[in-house]
């Protein structure tokens, strides 16, 4: 089970978006692509078979996920995920500073 999921909101710890939040768009294997954090302006060529034009184009970028941390809307900070099983044998994630189970 992953820590951090497609859909979740995180904080980032480091870089040049320190203290950013956004919302993960793709998880990828070692790297997440987060809304509006670790934008670049990427030159794109015109490919008229296509009908696009040229220009700069705004994307989003891969960030470590060290450099992230899930947001706790009741500290309102970010947090470290902890997993464990439930009673009834659902493994579900927690919060590890005030143990509040995430919904999943």
């Amino acid at each position: 089970m992953r820590k951090i999921r497609k859909g979740d909101e995180v904080v980032v710890l480091t870089g040049k978006d320190k203290g950013k939040r956004g919302t993960v768009l793709r998880v990828l294997e070692e790297k997440l692509v987060v809304e509006g954090v670790n934008r670049v302006r990427k030159a794109v060529k015109p490919n008229p078979m296509r009908g696009t034009t040229g220009g700069f184009q705004d994307k989003d970028m891969p960030i470590h996920l060290s450099n992230v941390a899930l947001f706790n809307a009741a500290t309102g900070k970010g947090d470290r995920v902890g997993i464990k099983t439930l009673e009834d044998g659902r493994t579900v994630r927690f919060f590890k500073s005030n143990g509040e189970v995430l919904n999943a």
